[in-house]
């Protein structure tokens, strides 16, 4: 089992050679892969170095799976290579998720969808991760009408620089800007670009994108995304209009037994999902479960996960696990 990590010298690549170490995924060759100033740089992965190639030598190497995190513009490309030459690739950018004859795959919902001919899957956007993890069982049970969609989103999805900014702004330092404005003590509600019709590629990610993986193109979906000061995950704050009735008890019990998800959920003892605790977990985090008052069959849901785990690096992996154990 070859495994190549294309972007291993990036924010996400990093985490999944982190990830592929801690899951014990069976792999026998490493194959860590970055851009041509990064070539020969040596990579660390349990106990010994891996010397980075370019992508064409890793095209050339004929790796079994390939875990792409570096940019859709490198995956337009590269990514066809990647599966002529054999090659099943896993593909974390947002360059093939709405491609039709692509699959957009979530493990705990549509991984059985999968089959050997499929050599370019499509991780979805991590704040789509997250969330539909936890909506799913709710759309399995009762349908789902509508979601009005609010994200607080980590600056580590931006990236390095984002990370920086932050660092320089709280040391009060000049430095280079990842945002138009200044992130430290700030709210920015402008995640990627903005669209022609109003919204950013961010939030049109969450309609088309759990349009696409719920199979079900007539929920009505509507979402703002926000950039905040937050390291360590994604926070989402989802209104949910049901087909069916039910209530918070029975939504807490739906998602205590769904895969993947961790209920927290106590007022009492002000027990809730937050960055700081999801912070290197690989679950979902579901609380602050309330009916929404003002609206039938409606609930309130607060969403949280570590976006480079979940939302990226461990979303891939388990595709590749799935891939591996059904080989």
């Amino acid at each position: 089992m070859k495994v190549a990590v294309v972007g291993a010298t990036g924010m996400v690549g990093n985490v999944m050679l982190q990830l592929l170490e801690e899951r014990q995924f069976p792999l026998t060759e490493l194959i860590p892969v970055a851009s041509e100033r990064s070539v020969g740089k040596l990579i660390p992965f349990k106990g010994k170095e891996y010397p980075v190639v370019s992508l064409q030598t890793a095209v050339d190497m004929k790796a079994d799976i390939a875990l792409f995190s570096a940019g859709g513009s490198t995956s337009l490309e590269w990514a066809p290579k990647f599966a002529e030459a054999g090659t099943t690739v896993i593909d974390n950018s947002s360059a093939w998720r709405m491609d039709p004859d692509k699959k957009l795959i979530i493990p705990e919902i549509n991984a059985h969808l999968l089959t050997p001919e499929d050599k370019i899957i499509a991780n979805p956007n991590c704040s789509t991760i997250q969330m539909l993890v936890a909506l799913a069982p709710l759309q399995n049970t009762y349908g789902i009408e509508r979601l009005v969609i609010s994200t607080y989103q980590s600056i580590t999805g931006t990236g390095v620089a984002a990370v920086q900014q932050l660092e320089n702004e709280y040391e009060g330092k000049k430095g280079e800007m990842a945002y138009p404005y200044p992130i430290h003590r700030n709210a920015l509600p402008h995640c990627d670009v903005f669209q022609d019709n109003g919204y950013t590629k961010e939030e049109m990610k969450l309609v088309n994108e759990t349009h696409k993986i719920l199979g079900d193109d007539t929920i009505g979906i509507t979402a703002t995304a926000i950039r905040i000061p937050v390291v360590g995950g994604h926070s989402e704050s989802v209104n949910v209009q049901l087909k069916g009735e039910s209530s918070v008890a029975e939504i807490q019990r739906l998602l205590s037994e769904a895969d993947g998800v961790i209920v927290q959920d106590n007022p009492e003892t002000n027990t809730y999902p937050m960055p700081l605790y999801a912070h290197g977990k690989d679950e979902v985090f579901v609380g602050r479960i309330r009916q929404d008052f003002s609206q039938d069959n409606t609930f309130n849901l607060w969403i949280v996960a570590d976006n480079l785990r979940k939302g990226a690096a461990t979303n891939a992996i388990q595709i590749a696990e799935y891939l591996n154990s059904n080989r």
